[in-house]
């Protein structure tokens, strides 16, 4: 039966699709069966996949719109096996309305996601940068929340404002969900700014931070112009090992939960 993460942090440009994208390859490079589900309107996960969601007949909008199943619009990844995304389109904008008039409406995905949980080790939802209904649903359906935090000041603001969300979430719709931790993104260990950042996240909020951070790279904008992750594209750079790492690690961090 999948364990199912988050990634979520409301600040945008933190790589949270990135992360995504590079776990799921990761772990289904590791002999895993991943669904990566793309929660975000602007379809980031999706295009770097190498789908175009302007060209899709059917998407997650559809399954939350109760048109669909998920085993109806998912999509393998071609040349890895194991790995499939749920892809989303700007009409996915939409559907966050419509959900807003919708009783148990913070729960629609996690019951779409109910019917494929045993066909998958591990499924990646990719949260939209906020803290609305399409959010809720992605944290309403994990196990966990998986933080990506650039080490920056605001990046680090925003991981406060996240957990009252989580703490939210925790008492009115789903009791068992927890921060598995926090993974450095975009790290610059040159600068001070961002080695002290790095230093104070884990004790202020009391999280693991996941180790090593990952570096900042010109690889990552290159990978989804390609439809590809960092680890397709540059497997041997510091980003795509930094992710081998991680999602090992993350991987074995599910297995207390």
């Amino acid at each position: 039966m999948a364990k199912v993460i988050a990634v979520a942090n409301q600040k945008g440009g933190v790589a949270k699709t990135t992360t995504v994208h590079s776990l799921g390859v990761a772990l289904a490079e590791q002999g895993k069966r991943v669904l990566m589900v793309d929660l975000d309107p602007q379809g980031c996960l999706t295009y770097s996949t190498g789908i175009d969601p302007d060209q899709l007949d059917a998407s997650l909008h559809d399954v939350l719109a109760r048109q669909a199943k998920i085993a109806d619009v998912r999509r393998g990844i071609p040349g890895i096996e194991g790995l499939s995304v749920v892809p989303a389109t700007i009409d996915l904008a939409g559907a966050e309305v419509h959900l807003l008039s919708r009783t148990g409406r913070e729960h629609v995905l996690s019951r779409a996601l109910e019917p494929v949980l045993p066909e998958y080790d591990v499924i990646l939802i990719d949260c939209p940068p906020s803290l609305g209904v399409l959010t809720i649903n992605g944290l309403t359906a994990a196990d966990v929340v998986l933080v990506p935090l650039q080490c920056e000041a605001l990046s680090q603001r925003g991981v406060g404002q996240l957990l009252e969300t989580i703490e939210d979430v925790r008492q009115f719709a789903n009791e068992k969900l927890c921060v598995l931790g926090v993974i450095a993104t975009m790290y610059d260990g040159r600068t001070t700014h961002a080695r002290r950042i790095l230093g104070e996240v884990g004790d202020r909020y009391g999280l693991r931070v996941f180790d090593p951070p990952v570096p900042k790279s010109v690889r990552f904008a290159e990978g989804p112009e390609l439809g590809r992750s960092v680890l397709q594209h540059a497997p041997s750079s510091a980003g795509a090992l930094a992710y081998r790492s991680l999602a090992a690690q993350v991987y074995d961090s599910l297995k207390a939960i």
